[in-house]
């Protein structure tokens, strides 16, 4: 296998890998790094040649996976598109909300290369769409050989996937984002029982250190008990959450919450646009597919506001009265509702911002988690600093496997060799230790940017 990642940037960011297996060529995910702007988000798609792939394949849909697909189909209008028939229905979404973030920021930021992409070339993404359902085998031809491919249910949000491929009796699983365990609203993932040759896996959580204690009702219970805190020193709340995935999560954890009156249900509660637009595409979805266990219905339940039906907060500004604010983006990037937010909310002791996912340490999520508190933080576009005095909390709900999970994973797979990706520097060194020592038999590659490899 030819194998070369695109990704700029030797990190989680512009997610692209290029992969050629005979006479087949393909680019697993085209993502978009979520702390550049610009060009210098992209992966670099120069390295392949014009019109020569046979495949693009999409694991999910968040943005550093798919963002760029626009662009990428630009230059292979012959390729297909594999994707499972959740995300074919997600991406057009996700994308047309970027690209409205794009000619916002065109204007805002003065980026003029922005929108890096059109609308009509998010609908022509339609005839390029090859549904592929998890665990349905298919097989392709090209120059007299063939090459199978599956989608394996990845649990990390709806639709992903991890990616079998076989190819003259070899077989190689790119796991994609992957979550084992079983989350609220989403079955936990799954990967090959069969023989694996090459395994290419994330390893987003090297770095976290896997606390005994802080299993996930250990770490909703410690996220409850903040919100009730802070509720009754009359404060509000603030939960980044990504609007794919932890958005729903995270309402229907207050769900339960609420109906075990362990949150007061006239408490507001309020969501920002794309996390509120993608409900009746979960319920929809939930309806065809069992592994998708949400209902729109918990926004009844709740009673939940739309940010853009409420006042304009200024920094500063503060709710009338105690709020619980669950909004995007994850990783609080500027001017998004959650930046905006924060900037209200950061000032004053009473409230808490509680983090319930990866945030990219580069990104001012990412940031305020290292700050110190009392000292005073910087919301840059929006020309205002204030001092930290609110709570500021994280809390392990993360979509992503554990480290220990993943490694005992791969062991188990008994791979001839393994590609370490989708992860910081001290992420993929932290499992290049492991396996050197646990699993010195299987042969250990950390890619570096733009170095190609036979595998």
């Amino acid at each position: 296998m030819f194998f070369k990642d695109l990704n700029p940037e030797c990190d989680i960011g512009a997610n692209c890998h290029y992969v050629k297996l005979g006479p087949f060529s393909m680019v697993i995910d085209a993502g978009m790094s979520p702390r550049e702007v610009g060009l210098a988000a992209l992966p670099n798609f120069s390295e392949i040649p014009s019109r020569s792939l046979d495949f693009v394949v999409a694991t999910h849909c968040h943005l550093d996976h798919i963002g760029s697909i626009p662009i990428l189909m630009r230059d292979h209008p012959q390729a297909r598109l594999l994707v499972t028939p959740q995300s074919r229905i997600i991406m057009p979404i996700l994308l047309e909300n970027s690209y409205v973030v794009m000619k916002h920021q065109r204007r805002e930021l003065g980026i003029k290369e922005y929108p890096l992409f059109e609308k009509s070339e998010i609908e022509g993404l339609d005839e390029h769409f090859f549904e592929m359902r998890y665990g349905m085998r298919r097989t392709f031809r090209k120059g007299g050989e063939s090459i199978g491919i599956e989608f394996f249910d990845a649990g990390h949000v709806v639709g992903a996937g991890g990616v079998l491929l076989e190819y003259k009796h070899r077989k190689i699983f790119f796991t994609g984002d992957v979550l084992f365990r079983r989350q609220k609203i989403l079955l936990g993932g799954k990967w090959p029982e069969e023989k694996i040759d090459t395994l290419v896996m994330e390893t987003t959580r090297g770095s976290t250190e896997r606390v005994e204690q802080k299993q996930i009702e250990f770490e909703i219970e410690r996220l409850l008990l903040t919100i009730q805190y802070t509720l009754q020193r009359k404060g509000s709340v603030l939960i980044p959450t990504f609007a794919l995935g932890r958005t729903q999560e995270v309402l229907t954890i207050l769900q339960e919450a609420v109906k075990a009156k362990k949150i007061d249900k006239k408490v507001p509660i309020i969501c920002s646009g794309l996390g509120l637009a993608l409900m009746d595409t979960f319920d929809e979805i939930s309806q065809k597919h069992p592994s998708l266990l949400f209902r729109k219905s918990v926004l009844k339940d709740l009673g939940v506001i739309s940010l853009s039906k409420t006042k304009y907060f200024k920094p500063g500004d503060e709710p009338d009265k105690p709020t619980i604010f669950v909004i995007s983006s994850g990783m609080m990037v500027e001017n998004t509702p959650s930046y905006n937010i924060a900037a209200c909310l950061l000032g004053n002791a009473k409230n808490s911002i509680c983090f319930v996912g990866y945030c990219d340490p580069e990104t001012p999520g990412g940031q305020l988690l290292s700050a110190t508190s009392g000292g005073n933080f910087l919301f840059s576009t929006l020309g205002y600093s204030t001092p930290i005095r609110a709570a500021i909390e994280r809390f392990d709900l993360s979509g992503h496997a554990d480290r220990e999970e993943l490694l005992q994973a791969a062991i188990r797979l008994d791979p001839r060799a393994i590609v370490l990706t989708h992860g910081s520097e001290e992420s993929r060194n932290w499992f290049l230790d492991e396996f050197t020592y646990g699993a010195p038999q299987i042969q250990v590659l950390s890619p570096k940017v733009g170095a190609e490899y036979n595998i």
